[in-house]
């Protein structure tokens, strides 16, 4: 019976999820729907980033898990686990987080396009 409320609460917290997507999905169908009968279409978002979205992001998850491998590592030395050096599998809370934002990081450094250096930056137009 102890082991019925998590279960439970694990399967509730999943149906929530999906739900909360599947109703957001059907306000996006019937506003592109609302806007369609009027004879418009959705403006497109913005894509001028450069890419540095993916930086920031990388640096912000990978001080996270960092953070986290930091707080659980005293763990491995508190419950005198047969792991080296205090390692165990709770450490993977932080080093999943870490690598992650890593890779984000690695992404951004290998796939930004380089600005030749003899080029300069375009003037704006003079009001004049």
């Amino acid at each position: 019976m102890s082991d019925l409320i998590p279960c439970v609460g694990t399967l509730g917290f999943f149906v929530l999820l999906f739900s909360f997507i599947a109703v957001m999905r059907y306000i996006s169908y019937r506003e592109m729907m609302q806007l369609a009968e009027k004879g418009l279409v959705r403006p497109e978002r913005a894509r001028n980033s450069n890419g540095k979205d993916t930086l920031r992001w990388g640096i912000a998850i990978t001080a996270i898990g960092a953070a986290l491998c930091l707080g659980l590592y005293p763990i491995g030395f508190l419950v005198r686990s047969s792991f080296p050096l205090g390692l165990g599998p709770w450490m993977l809370v932080g080093l999943i987080p870490t690598f992650f934002g890593l890779a984000l990081v690695l992404i951004y450094y290998l796939t930004r396009e380089e600005k030749p250096k003899g080029d300069k930056p375009a003037e704006p137009p003079s009001a004049g």
